[in-house]
């Protein structure tokens, strides 16, 4: 079926068009095999959801004069191969990096500067802009970078050098490399509190040492085993661990010190002994950081999301222990100088800040800032506006995302999971629900009751979300209860809100459809698809497995119309069932070429498509319920998802070859693609228009794309598959509307697209063509004289009333005082010269004439110009003809303009006028007679053949009107 359907399209596409004539101006068409420069119609614009990785962040804390609100806090997160800058106080969104070459390593601050490791560069920026950078040398990944005072230094990723810059001169230049010995990989550097000159380095052995940098000399080493063990205990042989954390307490001399293994050492480095010993189970330390506000105590971060808080004044008794504070490994801690607040940062794309009010109550969590920490599969936009987005991940959550700020974006709340997970025990992540399959919501009742629906991973039952409320909705709807005792219970596929938002619709994997009413919860109706249809089974294979597939026929594809009319159902085994709402019963079977996989309703047009295993879109019409198009998406990989626009032109398809593709459904052609650096899992088309949105299998972020169309002309043409650019995906750019402004004019398509399709001037040559201009322009210019003498004035206007011989006045509305009189006049007098160079100067009209007679190039300048001229302006331009050059050259033009059939009524009219203005002068030249002769030959042929035509139009007309 569909090998005849190209068929058919390439015998379209074969037949010969209308001839196009020498005399017409259309444009030629460009090859639709010519590569493509860019992306026409989608541009890169920004992500959204991405707040950290894995990279510890930076926090700076800055105070001002008769502040009342405490220092200024500022967290510098990693997002990859950019940065983000936030406001700690409500976790605002200041600056975003730009994107570099390699991922970032490290990242700190020094006051305004912001200095960032990448590969092997070390960039310093300021407000979100490169001024500066230091390269290595070596040509090696650079891993930890710290600032010590005017200098910069920095490990490399084997752990052998650090390089020291000195960055206070103009030059940064490289002042000194350090080489580790053999056995030693440093990992990250400390700088002790007054200790000058010198720096403290952990390796991935468990060993520290001290450095002098500016003498490159080493004046002490830690070993292993001395930072783990106690002073009053003899030293033992223990296995060495790596140290993942190093940070200085508020005690001089005195650092603490994070394993691999979860063991936590505060250690004196002047006495060179160790103070106390701590261990966290689950994990090894990722993070730690002393109090300063006066209270001894230290918070230590693990690998497995908890944070532990450690009395220092009780020899290091444990005082809380937070479990599952992040969802993933927590990369860095940080006390607020003099505050109670712990902010945190972990793995799971989040940064947190906790409040401790007293020592002995249990600490809780302030403000945070989170996103997806596991890629979203299923994207939908939410509401009508198209600022807002559902998104659902494998971290089992379900967001609300704002495109238009970060802020409002939030994680739909599942219950009191962290209540239930400390009372049982139990990981949060555990007690959350499956990943979701499926989403659809109704905004129209979305202030009543609940409006979204969710269907989950190898779950009977559908759940019901508000989005008023934040939070999971007041239903659950089971299947397996509606369905009967001895049938076997099948898995929620899919799931349909309704237009109207009253009912909601599950389909499972036995064929079963059940409707539930949104407000009460009970079930309504149930539909059932039936057997099998003969074709299908013939069509399929006699195979055990094939068998199974035709018995159980799951439920793929679920959809209702927006009048409640016609439920719409498509199976695993290729067939297209159409319901009627009210009655329940199966309508009309249609059978598919190939398995369908997913449906997609676009209920103002009445069009819905469905992705068929055949790597096809099948867009089908509800009312004739017919397939009206097949859109091909290659063959190199199956689509994962589609997405109308609003207006029903486009079909937006992502496949697994990472190529997004959209057609064009009126015509059926491809009309834009680009390739992915990583295949698109899911994607949503704005209602608005504006922006499509894709979530991608490598990124905890949602990728918006401008659409050009909105702001651009953009042309629309058919491309090849052949030809496809590949496209960096959109970083993540700021908050403010300058930017976001000045990234959509940096957009810019072609200046003029090439118009494949523009309205000739004139559609054949034997044809008459008219200027197109209202009639009564050129009756006007006929009778103009008429005009002027009716409307010449009957009185001579009055002189105004002569005010005080004190107060002269000007004549006019307004009372205006003649002072200078007598200056104005002499000012206007006219000289001789003046009037001779007036005399001699040529209009433009005569300019165009001339131009045209010496260079014999088309009368379409000409005639255009006198078209846009008014009749006054016109019969102006016309008495200027009183020389024999200008009067000739005018009488050719109309000869000319009146072969090329163009222009009929205007030349008709410009004839007549100047015949009348100048007869007496074309009657007194010889040449003139000649020019005038040959101009009547002209006017007859063609008024004779206008009246064959016309003639033959009415004869043709009379014939029809007296047949019926």
């Amino acid at each position: 079926m569909a090998t005849h359907d190209v068929e058919d399209v390439e015998m379209i596409e074969a037949r010969p068009r209308k001839k196009i004539r020498s005399s017409t101006k259309r444009k030629r068409a460009t090859s639709p095999t010519d590569p493509p420069k860019a992306p026409q119609l989608f541009a890169p614009f920004r992500a959204v959801g991405l707040i950290t990785n894995h990279i510890p962040f930076y926090m700076q804390t800055r105070s001002y004069k008769d502040a009342t609100e405490g220092p200024r806090i500022h967290i510098l997160t990693c997002l990859g191969k950019s940065w983000a800058l936030w406001e700690g106080g409500k976790m605002g969104l200041l600056f975003v990096g730009p994107e570099v070459e390699d991922p970032i390593s490290c990242l700190v601050m020094d006051g305004d500067a912001v200095w960032a490791a990448s590969g092997v560069h070390v960039i310093k920026y300021l407000r979100g802009k490169e001024v500066a950078r230091v390269s290595n040398p070596l040509r090696t990944p650079l891993a930890f970078v710290v600032l010590f005072g005017s200098q910069l230094l920095a490990l490399t990723e084997d752990g052998g050098r650090m390089l020291i810059w000195e960055v206070s001169t103009h030059e940064r230049a490289l002042s000194a490399t350090v080489q580790f010995d053999i056995g030693f990989t440093a990992t990250s550097i400390l700088h002790p509190a007054t200790y000058l000159n010198k720096v403290l380095i952990a390796s991935n052995e468990g060993d520290m040492q001290l450095w002098n940098i500016r003498t490159q000399t080493c004046i002490h080493k830690f070993s292993h085993s001395q930072l783990r063990t106690l002073p009053s205990q003899p030293q033992m042989s223990t296995p060495s661990s790596p140290i993942t954390a190093l940070t200085q307490s508020p005690a001089i001399d005195v650092v603490g010190v994070g394993f691999m293994s979860g063991e936590i050492s505060v250690y004196d480095i002047r006495a060179d002994e160790r103070l106390m010993r701590m261990y966290m189970d689950n994990g090894g330390i990722k993070a730690l950081s002393f109090r300063s506000d006066g209270h001894p105590i230290l918070a230590s971060a693990s690998s497995s999301g908890h944070i532990a808080l450690w009395d220092l004044d009780s020899g290091g008794r444990l005082l809380h222990l937070i479990r599952g504070a992040h969802d993933g490994a927590i990369s860095a801690l940080e006390w607020v100088p003099g505050q109670p607040v712990l902010i945190s940062s972990g793995e799971d794309n989040s940064v947190k800040q906790w409040l401790y009010e007293s020592p002995t109550a249990v600490p809780r969590l302030l403000k945070f800032r989170s996103g997806h920490h596991a890629p979203p599969h299923l994207i939908r936009f939410y509401g009508e506006d198209g600022k807002q987005l559902l998104s659902a991940s494998a971290d089992r959550t379900l967001r609300y995302i704002s495109i238009v700020r970060d802020s409002r974006s939030y994680e739909m709340s599942q219950g009191s999971l962290a209540r239930k997970a400390t009372t049982l025990s139990k990981p949060l992540a555990s007690l959350k629900f499956p990943p979701i399959t499926s989403i659809s919501y109704s905004s129209t009742r979305s202030k009543d009751w609940d409006d979204v629906l969710t269907a989950h991973a190898d779950e009977m039952c559908v759940r019901s979300w508000t989005v008023l409320n934040k939070r999971l909705g007041k239903h659950t709807f089971n299947s397996a209860e509606s369905s009967k005792r001895k049938s076997p219970a099948g898995v929620v596929k899919c799931v349909c809100v309704t237009a109207c938002g009253n009912f909601g619709l599950a389909g499972s994997s036995t064929g079963e459809i059940h409707m539930w009413n949104m407000q009460s919860g009970l079930k309504r109706k149930s539909f059932k698809v039936g057997s099998c249809p003969q074709a299908v089974i013939d069509r399929l294979e006699s195979s055990s497995a094939t068998k199974k597939k035709a018995s159980e026929r799951a439920i793929t594809g679920l959809a209702s119309d927006a009048l409640n009319r016609v439920v719409i159902a498509t199976t695993s085994d290729g067939t297209t069932n159409f319901f009627d709402f009210h009655t329940c019963t199966l309508d009309q079977t249609m059978i598919l070429p190939t398995s369908a996989s997913s449906i997609v309703l676009q209920r103002d047009s009445g069009l819905f498509a469905v992705v068929c295993d055949d790597m096809v879109i099948r867009i089908i019409d509800i009312e004739t319920r017919r397939i009206v198009r097949e859109l091909s998406c290659g063959v190199h990989g199956r689509i994962l998802d589609i997405a109308f626009s609003s207006d029903s032109r486009w079909m937006v398809a992502a496949s697994l070859d990472s190529v997004i593709r959209t057609f064009d459904i009126p015509t059926g052609q491809l009309i834009n693609a680009f390739r992915t650096p990583s295949v698109a899992t899911s994607i949503a088309f704005s209602p608005a228009n504006d922006f499509l949105a894709t979530a991608h299998v490598d990124s905890v972020g949602i990728f918006l794309w401008a659409n050009r169309s909105q702001y651009s002309e953009v042309a629309f043409r058919a491309i090849s598959e052949d030809n496809i650019a590949e496209i960096a995906l959109p970083s993540m750019q700021g908050s403010e509307e300058d930017e976001a402004l000045q990234a959509l004019e940096a957009l810019g398509v072609e200046d003029t697209p090439t118009d494949v399709f523009s309205t000739p001037s004139q559609l054949d040559g034997d044809l008459v063509t008219l200027t197109l201009l209202p009639r009564t322009r050129w009756q006007t210019l006929l009778n103009l004289e008429v005009i002027q003498q009716r409307n010449k004035p009957k009185e001579p206007p009055k002189k105004p009333e002569h005010a005080p011989f004190f107060l002269p006045t000007l004549p006019g509305v307004e009372h205006r005082f003649a002072v200078e009189e007598k200056k104005q006049e002499k000012q206007d007098t006219h000289t001789r010269r003046l009037d001779t160079h007036a005399a001699n100067s040529r209009s433009t009209f005569q300019k165009l004439l001339a131009e045209l007679e010496k260079n014999g190039s088309s009368d379409d300048t000409l005639f255009d110009y006198i078209k846009s001229l008014s009749p006054a302006a016109i019969d102006v331009e016309l008495r200027s003809l009183v020389s024999f050059n200008s009067l000739q050259q005018f009488l050719r033009a109309i000869k000319r303009r009146l072969q090329s059939h163009l222009d009929f009524e205007a030349v008709q009219t410009l004839q007549n006028v100047v015949l009348r203005m100048h007869a007496d002068a074309i009657i007194e030249s010889e040449g003139l007679r000649a020019e005038l002769e040959e101009l009547l030959k002209v006017q007859k042929k063609e008024s004779g053949r206008v009246l064959d035509l016309l003639a033959s139009s009415l004869g043709t007309l009379g014939f029809v009107r007296d047949t019926q």
